[in-house]
């Protein structure tokens, strides 16, 4: 396949952004007094399937090495906008414990996107000759 497109490691990058940004806003709106509001999670479930569409539209591009892990961060993603689903059905304690665990699928999308990244860098790199 010989030389890398810049447009796939962008939207790798891309998609990792937007995974780290994700997982960052929840993260603040958890920690925040008073925690998470449904109108926070209404975002999030946007962002979280904006992520979604664009690392799935992304893995017909991706290298084989990427692939699983990106495959991975789709299913969080999913599973994020799941238990926003949920989150925004429930109330008072049980929305806050709930928020939690949309704050953990972030963080583990986020994390399978990166091993996507690292993945694909050390398959390119593999193949240039030193």
């Amino acid at each position: 396949m010989g030389k890398m497109d810049p447009n796939i490691k962008d939207s790798l990058d891309h998609i990792r952004a937007a995974t780290q940004e994700l997982h960052g806003a929840i993260s603040d709106a958890a920690a925040k007094r008073g925690g998470a509001t449904k109108a926070d999670l209404e975002a999030f479930a946007q962002k979280a399937k904006a992520a979604a569409e664009s690392a799935k539209g992304s893995l017909s591009t991706q290298h084989d090495a990427a692939k699983k892990h990106v495959a991975d961060a789709v299913t969080q993603l999913e599973a994020t906008q799941k238990h926003i689903a949920e989150s925004l059905k429930s109330s008072g304690q049980a929305f806050q414990t709930s928020v939690q665990k949309v704050l953990a699928d972030a963080r583990a999308s986020a994390q399978k996107i990166s091993e996507a990244v690292a993945a694909k860098r050390s398959a390119a790199s593999a193949k240039t000759p030193k």
